[in-house]
């Protein structure tokens, strides 16, 4: 969800007022998704390299992050959305922590569509965190060397009960992953748009969804196989 502060200094107005502002933008996409029948939307809400912005927009950060959690408490029920959050969760403020546990238990019986909010994430981070952890257990004797495997890494991520993205969609122009997601966006479709986060609308994700609609996804088979096997 790129742009927010780009955007509020394109008006002259702070960066921490783009932010507020794309809120809708926020609530828009997850509305229309659980409409759709998407299962699984994540949002790259805070990365563990944001934590090097000024202080001021960090604390303002956090804060929005409390109000909005509760405030969308509505829209998460009325669209039957569970709330769900992975990262390194510990850094972030008790604040947080305590309101992000309150809405996820809230939200815990909404079976339409889960949002995750990637939060104190690094895609660097939680490989080496995965592969500390098939160190340990090699050295406990849990697992064999021979025995680690896509599905044993896969296993000890963040996203370990979500299947892989289908889609990313990265907004304001930007044409890079910035350290998302890296090990499960292997065989994702990515999709760059030049409109600003706090711009995004109903439409904007339309347009993306259209777009990757009209792709054909081999993961590395030719087309020729993809139109047999579906024979």
């Amino acid at each position: 969800m790129d742009g927010n502060g780009r955007w509020a200094q394109q008006r002259g107005q702070d960066r921490i007022y783009g932010h507020r502002y794309a809120v809708q933008a926020v609530r828009e996409t997850c509305e229309l998704c659980a409409e759709l029948g998407v299962k699984y939307l994540t949002l790259y809400t805070f990365s563990s390299e944001n934590w090097a912005r000024p202080a001021d927009e960090v604390s303002a950060l956090m804060q929005l992050l409390v109000d909005t959690i509760k405030s969308e408490l509505d829209t998460l029920m009325k669209n039957q959305i569970s709330l769900h959050a992975f990262g390194d969760l510990d850094l972030l403020p008790a604040e947080c922590r305590e309101q992000l546990a309150v809405t996820v238990d809230q939200t815990s019986g909404n079976t339409r569509m889960q949002l995750n909010l990637a939060l104190s994430y690094s895609s660097r981070s939680e490989l080496l965190r995965a592969v500390r952890i098939i160190a340990t257990d090699v050295r406990l004797g849990k697992i064999n060397p021979e025995e680690i495997d896509e599905k044993v890494i896969s296993e000890r991520l963040h996203t370990s009960s979500l299947p892989d993205p289908e889609l990313l969609i990265r907004t304001s122009g930007e044409m890079r992953i910035s350290n998302f997601l890296l090990w499960q966006l292997a065989y994702s479709e990515l999709y760059f748009t030049p409109v600003c986060w706090p711009d995004f609308r109903k439409e904007h994700l339309h347009a993306a969804l259209e777009d990757f609609g009209k792709r054909e996804r081999r993961f590395g088979k030719t087309s020729a196989q993809l139109i047999g096997a579906n024979k």
